[in-house]
């Protein structure tokens, strides 16, 4: 490589490694060649193909941090949070590092340990919130969910709303077969809750700029620190940063229209004019009071 390629390799990120007895770690997968005498199909072998494994420790890792002394546990600081958001956040964590790896050969056999271990905190958390048995979480909330893959038991959560669908907060039903080209999505979206509950927030079904409740959506910001960055020669921040900020929340529940204004940066829908209930706002008032009836006075 170097003397025909004219590649300088760094040491200290270069491995060389026996491909079949070793595997080599790139972006968190075990790349390695597979070597089984004992498989195969339809009469051709499987040895000397090259593959993608998760690594045990990662799974272990994940464990750990919903078990101590060995044992699956609840997670207190969930305790406050309403049913719907305690399922939607184990589900959307489970998916979250189940997607990321669906090239893995060995992701089913991996992942089903981590499912079982997250499915007993989950079931713990619901139990001590609600001060029940586990037993009970299972018959309250216990549903066969429809998958691509066939019916497969998991639970279930819903909130009714008035004229609408209702929101529906599952667990399971997250299918573990590999898939050779997959797209791999490992964004684990966080339920935030809480002082910015954001099922109640959902509920409201309005628009938290506008008053608007036509096409309610949700506006989600990856940091708060994100919501103070200002560059040189801007303005001061628009209305809807200065909500998220004030309120230390990084979801903000904004209509159709609200929501367009804010990705294309027009401040025209939710600036100008409005306060945070959707009225005039004081300092338009003021100026209006000031020009006068003929509207000739001074700006």
């Amino acid at each position: 490589m170097r003397d025909q390629l004219k590649l300088e390799l760094s040491e200290t990120k270069t491995l060389i490694t026996h491909a079949r007895s070793g595997h080599a770690r790139f972006l968190g997968y075990d790349i390695c060649v597979r070597q089984r005498d004992d498989l195969r199909r339809q009469g051709r072998r499987h040895n000397g193909t090259v593959v993608l494994k998760t690594p045990p420790e990662f799974v272990r890792g994940k464990c750990r941090a919903y078990m101590r002394s060995g044992k699956p546990v609840h997670r207190p600081e969930l305790i406050h949070d309403s049913v719907f958001s305690i399922v939607s956040r184990f589900q959307q964590e489970y998916r979250g590092f189940a997607e990321y790896y669906k090239l893995a050969l060995n992701r089913s056999y991996l992942f089903g340990r981590l499912k079982w271990v997250m499915e007993a905190a989950l079931t713990k958390t619901l139990a001590n919130k609600l001060r029940v048995r586990v037993c009970e979480v299972y018959a309250r909330f216990g549903a066969t969910l429809q998958t691509a893959d066939g019916p497969r038991k998991g639970l279930e959560v819903k909130e009714e709303r008035d004229g609408r669908p209702p929101l529906v907060a599952q667990w399971g039903g997250v299918s573990l077969a590999r898939e050779k080209y997959a797209v791999l999505d490992d964004q684990v979206h966080e339920v935030w809750a809480g002082r910015s509950e954001l099922l109640a927030r959902l509920l409201a079904d309005a628009c938290e700029l506008c008053g608007s409740r036509e096409q309610v959506e949700v506006h989600h910001v990856r940091h708060l620190k994100d919501l103070h960055r200002r560059r040189e020669g801007q303005g001061p921040p628009p209305r809807w940063v200065q909500v998220m900020a004030s309120r230390r929340r990084k979801t903000l529940v904004v209509c159709r229209k609200c929501h367009e204004g804010i990705h294309r940066g027009d401040p025209r829908r939710h600036d100008r004019g409005r306060g945070t209930t959707g009225e005039p706002c004081a300092a338009k008032v003021a100026s209006t009071v000031r020009r006068g009836a003929d509207g000739k006075g001074p700006r």
